[in-house]
């Protein structure tokens, strides 16, 4: 496998040449964002990428994340990139100040995303996943959930992990028939097995908040009868110190084709007294929260697709330069010619190049649309980006 380049060039000219970083300078808080700070930024992040996070996708794919008695253990070397990549203060890079955050333009994010998820799609998915939890809390949690989750997720302390799935329901989210039971102080008690759920158990962090998708027990059938709970792996104490295990466990990893070192798991909830979990948001209410982060997650998946197709590319194009066949026109008609100087295989290769660059426009273009939804002073700019 060859290694890994950062395409900081082509990152660099889409911004500055094609969406435009000058964009970026008429919004309140950015306007000291330059095209040199940016370029900085994504060197570190690009050599996180190639230097730390590559050399254990191979490796992290072979061998895959375990389940044994309830506990998730990943591949050798995946706690030590998670340490260092909080070390480095990657988790906050989008995140608002008021949480802790960098505050930096999605614009900028994005491209960073792109190069982690080239380097290594089954770690980035972990930090992703708790980027959308902690976006989710922050537009539809309370006061106290905001004060007390935010923090620890934006910095990366805890991870989030997106929990909707049923067997019997598939994409119907309206059949799901995971329950929440009222119980005393304003807690629930959750009930219910969820499937495909991507770092819903792992070893990188010492918690995990799980933002579930069940219905109260009473409540009316279908999508309007869903509300939205938060519910810890562990139940921590006001101080934040780390109490007992709750009612949940992973029963299950399941098979995903290249991404065996990110634990997707089948999740049980309640299988004693019940998992113990907070309302989110207002009752029967709850799929409109947590599409804030199903449609950050789907803005995620689009990234992915263009970090894996920019490593095939990287992979195909050192092929073609080593592999030998067909006669070489200027040797002494014994030496063989990389595959490279054949039209057709040079065709292929710059039409996989053009549709990465067109993808990758189009991803930062729409970031900055984000940008612009989220901060233009004009409020029907806000509202057409939106």
């Amino acid at each position: 496998m060859t290694d890994y380049t950062p395409p900081l060039r082509d990152l660099q000219f889409v911004l500055d040449e094609l969406v435009g970083m000058d964009a970026l300078a008429t919004l309140p808080g950015w306007t000291e964002v330059g095209s040199d700070d940016v370029a900085a930024i994504l060197d570190q992040a690009g050599r996180f990428a190639a230097e730390v996070m590559e050399p254990l996708n191979r490796t992290g794919d072979m061998k895959g994340s375990r389940l044994e008695n309830g506990a998730v253990t990943t591949p050798t070397g995946f706690k030590d990139c998670y340490d260092a990549f909080v070390e480095g203060g990657w988790c906050a890079i989008a995140h608002e100040e008021e949480h802790g955050g960098m505050g930096l333009p999605r614009m900028v994010a994005t491209a960073v995303w792109e190069m982690w998820n080239s380097a290594n799609m089954a770690f980035t998915l972990c930090p992703l996943l708790t980027e959308g939890a902690a976006a989710l809390l922050a537009e539809h949690g309370n006061e106290q959930q905001k004060d007390f989750y935010l923090p620890k997720l934006v910095s990366g302390e805890w991870t989030g992990a997106m929990v909707i799935t049923e067997l019997q329901a598939g994409s119907n989210v309206g059949a799901i028939a995971c329950k929440a039971i009222p119980a005393e102080g304003g807690e629930y008690r959750l009930k219910g097995q969820k499937i495909l759920i991507s770092w819903g158990e792992h070893d990188l962090t010492d918690n995990i908040v799980h933002l579930v998708l069940a219905r109260i027990e009473g409540a009316p059938g279908g999508n309007r009868g869903l509300s939205l709970f938060l519910v810890p792996k562990f139940l921590p104490g006001p101080d934040g110190v780390l109490g007992a295990r709750n009612d949940m466990r992973a029963i299950a990893i399941e098979e995903k084709m290249g991404i065996h070192a990110s634990p997707t798991c089948v999740m049980a909830y309640g299988e004693n007294e019940g998992a113990t979990c907070w309302l989110v948001g207002e009752e029967n209410k709850g799929l409109m929260g947590m599409f804030t982060m199903m449609n950050a997650a789907r803005m995620a998946v689009g990234h992915e697709g263009i970090g894996v197709a920019e490593r095939a590319y990287q992979a195909a194009l050192a092929y073609a330069r080593e592999r030998l066949q067909g006669p070489d026109p200027d040797g002494d008609g014994k030496s063989q010619m990389a595959i490279i100087r054949h039209a057709d295989v040079r065709r292929m290769l710059l039409s996989m190049k053009a549709r990465i660059e067109a993808m990758r426009a189009i991803a930062l273009e729409a970031a900055l649309s984000v940008d612009l939804a989220a901060r233009h002073p004009d409020a029907d700019v806000r509202a057409m980006h939106e």
